[in-house]
C-alpha cells in the first residue's frame, strides 16, 4: 500500500506512529514525532561560512569574510564569515563532504538573479550531477520573485529564506556547488545540516532535474521528466507556467509511463490542477485563490493583467509524501497544456512551462539533458 513510506526520504515527519515505530529512526537519518526521543549513534553536523569544513568544534573561528569590516571591533568569533561572494561565472563548492550520512535540511538566502544561479549536487565521487536546478526553481520560486511556501519538504519564509527537507543519503561523499551564470556578482548566505552515519542498503539516492520549453509547440505534450533508468520511486513536482492565452489554461493530463510503458500510461491524471490537489481552476468567486499545504500547493499567481487574462504566470508544488510514484526499472512522467475555444473545444496551448521533477533511485542514474543556457533560462 502507497502509505508505507521507504526509509529514505525526509517523510517519515508524516507517518503513522505504528509505521514510525517500525521503521525506527534510520540510525540518525530521518526522524519523525513518534521515534524523536530515540537515541542514536548518529553525528550531527553543519557546514556554513563560519565553518566550510563541517569539522567538530570548528565553527566561528573565521579571520576574514563579509562580516569582516562589521566585526573589526569585537574580533574573531564575532560573525565574521556569515556569507559569501560568488563571482560571475564562478562556481563555488558549498559543501565536500566525505563518509557516509545524510543532508537533512539545507537554508539559503542568494542575491541575484535566482534563474542563473545553479544548483548541483553530487553523491558518492560521480562526475555528473544527480540535482542540477536553478536555485529558486528547486525551493519553488520559479519566477524570480519570492512566494510563501509551507509545505514538509520546502518551506519558503521572509523575505527570501529558502529551506529544503528532502533526505539526501550518501555512502562516501556528498559535493553541493553553486555555479554563478550571471554577469553580476552574487551574496549567498546558506547552513547545510547534516549527519554522519552509517547508510542502509535499501536507501537510494535524491535526483531532482529541471527543464523548460519557452514556448511549447502547438499540439505538443510537455516532458517533465524522460530516460529515468533503474529502481526508485518519484516524490514531487514544481511547476512554473506562464500563461500566453486567456482563459483558463488547466485542462490538461498528467502521464506517468513506467517499467516499459509506450503509448498509453500506467497513471493518467484527469486535470492540472487536479494533480496539484486543486479543483475547478483554483477558482474562489471568480479569482485564482493562493494555497499552501504539507503537499501541494499554488502559492505563487502573477497578474499582470487581471484574472483569466493574457501573460498570467503560475507557480505549483505536489510532493508525492504519503503516494510516492513506485518504479521498478524506468519513469517518463508528461503533462498537456489545454485551454479552451470556440464550441467547448479543446485548445491545446503553446505556453512557457518550467519544471522540475523530484525522485530518489538507485545508482547510476542516466546522464540528464543539457542544462538551457543563460538566455533560455532567463525569465522576461
Amino acid at each position: 500500500m502507497r502509505r508505507t513510506v521507504c526509509a529514505l526520504t525526509a517523510l517519515t515527519l508524516v507517518l503513522p506512529a505504528a509505521y514510525a515505530q517500525k521503521a525506527g529512526n534510520f540510525n540518525g537519518v530521518g526522524t519523525s514525532m513518534a521515534n524523536l526521543s530515540k537515541l542514536s549513534n548518529a553525528k550531527t553536523r553543519s557546514i556554513s561560512p563560519e565553518n566550510f569544513t563541517g569539522e567538530k568544534g570548528k565553527g566561528g573561528m573565521a579571520t576574514e569574510g563579509t562580516g569582516a569590516g562589521p566585526a573589526r571591533e569585537l574580533g574573531r568569533g564575532w560573525k565574521v564569515s556569515p556569507s559569501v561572494r560568488i563571482k560571475a561565472g564562478q562556481t563555488f563548492t558549498m559543501a565536500d563532504i566525505q563518509g557516509s550520512g545524510a543532508i537533512q535540511h539545507i537554508w539559503l538566502t542568494p542575491t541575484g538573479h535566482w534563474r542563473f544561479l545553479i544548483l548541483r549536487m553530487y553523491w558518492d565521487g560521480e562526475t555528473e550531477p544527480s540535482v542540477e536546478v536553478p536555485v529558486g526553481d528547486f525551493f519553488a520560486c520559479g519566477w524570480g520573485q519570492y512566494a510563501q511556501v509551507s509545505s514538509l519538504a520546502v518551506c519558503v519564509n521572509p523575505g527570501s529564506a529558502f529551506n529544503c527537507y528532502w533526505t539526501m543519503p550518501f555512502r562516501k561523499s556528498a559535493r553541493i556547488t553553486m555555479e554563478n551564470i550571471s554577469t553580476d556578482d552574487v551574496t549567498v548566505y546558506y547552513q547545510i545540516d547534516y549527519t554522519l552515519t552509517d547508510i542502509p542498503d535499501d536507501e537510494a539516492y535524491f535526483h531532482a532535474q529541471f527543464r523548460r520549453v519557452n514556448p511549447l509547440p502547438y499540439k505538443e505534450v510537455y516532458t517533465i521528466v524522460d530516460g529515468i533508468k533503474g529502481k526508485g520511486h518519484y516524490v514531487g513536482t514544481y511547476m512554473t507556467w506562464g500563461v500566453n492565452n486567456v482563459g483558463w489554461w488547466g485542462e490538461g493530463e498528467i502521464k506517468f509511463y513506467m517499467d516499459g510503458d509506450q503509448e498509453w500510461p500506467t497513471i493518467c491524471g484527469t486535470g492540472t490542477e487536479d494533480y496539484f490537489c486543486g479543483s475547478y481552476n483554483f477558482d474562489r468567486k471568480g479569482q485564482y485563490t493562493e494555497f499552501t499545504t504539507p503537499y501541494s500547493g499554488l502559492p505563487q499567481v502573477i497578474r499582470p493583467d487581471g484574472a483569466y487574462q493574457s501573460q498570467q504566470r503560475f507557480g505549483l508544488y505536489r510532493w508525492h509524501i504519503t503516494d510516492p510514484i513506485r518504479f521498478e526499472s524506468d519513469l517518463r512522467v508528461t503533462i498537456q497544456a489545454l485551454g479552451w475555444r470556440s464550441g467547448g473545444r479543446y485548445l491545446p496551448l503553446q505556453d512557457d512551462i518550467g519544471s522540475v521533477a523530484y525522485w530518489y533511485q538507485t545508482e547510476p542514474h542516466a546522464p540528464f539533458p543539457k542544462l538551457p543556457d543563460k538566455d533560455k533560462l532567463e525569465v522576461n
